[in-house]
């Protein structure tokens, strides 16, 4: 959708990176981010068209939506019942507010899309409706897309997130900034996977905020890798508890990429319940970040969390930072947490050499495995886009 809508969202992101400047590494947020890296995105000129994208067939049963070019993503395409698009005034009222809500509204990526952003979607979704899949296409330069997702209660849907980025033929660099504010209402559904397959020349940033009424349930299943400059922010609150939240995630980086993903959980009220799982597999000079931060106030009793990272070096020059933040205020709850870094074990690959595996096959067995309990998680419409090879298999070694 274009809409007027934009125009003063846009001249409020434009005047609040005049006044915030680029990060620095005095910021937490930011200190373990290569700060060049940023500024070379933040520099791209808008994106002026778009490459042409290999795209498996939709698979059946499955609605397919490309944002990110000049046109409005909903022409020439049948939304399914119980799906419909905002009007300019209900775009007005809920745009920006679970960006509010999740206390990221003044966040630099944030700020920064929607100083770029040119088209939104929105969509309101009411009772169970079949998949939807939202591929985000990019071109040479900057692109800047933006999706809002209304769930009535009882809504039922699951998405998929697609940002591929095949490598052009030149060396002019490409980046993608995205931000998606979904409101969950009592009792509904969203399960939502991301699966972002870069080069090396890409670069992605990428803004979750998701708002949880009581009885609604929130599953985030990510899989990025191949990205030269990568930040994944999933920002969840729980407005008054009594919800469900499921975060998977899994980020792979070889070569001299960098990959952050900064996650944040916020229990408004009790009874609430989160699992995160976020795995890492760093090869080459590479660096992967984790940052996972849960808060749980006063209010939030008898709320039960569960944070796990677990992260594998395949490189002695590959870097893994893992940082779990736990805040808890309220005194009757369950919360646990853990990081592990380590190295494929010498005693697996021994037992299965000593079994005619030979020593290629043999990693390449160990690394799916770690990965299969994330990917396996995705959305069925994810198998078509690996099957067809137009995004490699995230599962297969670096």
């Amino acid at each position: 959708m274009l809409s007027s809508v934009l125009a003063p969202v846009q001249q409020r992101g434009r005047e609040a990176l005049q006044r915030l400047g680029l990060p620095t590494r005095k910021q937490e947020a930011w200190r373990l981010t290569d700060l060049k890296r940023l500024e070379a995105v933040a520099t791209l000129p808008e994106v002026s068209e778009i490459l042409d994208l290999r795209m498996p067939a939709a698979v059946d049963g499955v609605t397919r939506l490309v944002l990110g070019g000049q046109t409005d993503p909903l022409n020439g395409v049948t939304l399914p019942e119980g799906v419909t698009s905002l009007t300019d005034a209900e775009l007005t009222h809920h745009l920006g507010r679970s960006l509010d809500q999740c206390g990221c509204a003044e966040a630099w990526p944030v700020q920064f899309n929607h100083a770029h952003s040119r088209h939104v979607l929105a969509l309101r979704v009411c009772g169970k409706v079949p998949p939807l899949e939202l591929v985000l296409a990019t071109g040479v330069g900057l692109t800047a897309t933006r999706v809002l997702l209304l769930l009535e209660s009882d809504a039922d849907v699951e998405l998929l997130q697609v940002f591929p980025a095949e490598s052009s033929s030149s060396d002019e660099q490409r980046a993608h900034s995205h931000v998606l504010e979904a409101y969950l209402g009592q009792g509904a559904r969203l399960r939502h996977g991301v699966l972002a397959s870069g080069s090396a020349d890409a670069s992605l940033m990428v803004h979750l905020a998701i708002e949880q009424e009581p009885g609604s349930h929130y599953g985030l299943t990510s899989v990025c890798r191949g990205w030269r400059f990568g930040r994944l922010e999933p920002r969840v609150l729980q407005r008054e508890g009594q919800a469900t939240t499921g975060i998977h995630g899994l980020s792979m980086t070889t070569a001299d990429e960098q990959f952050a993903t900064h996650s944040s959980m916020r229990f408004g009220g009790p009874e609430g319940e989160l699992d995160q799982l976020q795995k890492a597999v760093a090869a080459d000079r590479s660096h992967n970040i984790f940052n996972g931060a849960i808060q749980v106030p006063r209010p939030a009793q008898r709320t039960d969390a569960a944070q796990l990272s677990r992260s594998l070096l395949l490189s002695r020059r590959a870097r893994v930072d893992a940082k779990p933040e736990l805040e808890i205020i309220a005194d009757d709850v369950k919360c646990a947490h853990g990081a592990t870094v380590s190295q494929l074990q010498q005693e697996e690959l021994f037992y299965l050499r000593s079994r005619g595996v030979d020593g290629d096959d043999a990693v390449a067995l160990l690394l799916r495995g770690f990965c299969c309990e994330v990917v396996n998680r995705l959305p069925a419409a994810a198998k078509a886009w690996m099957a067809s090879g137009a995004i490699a298999d995230p599962s297969r070694p670096l």
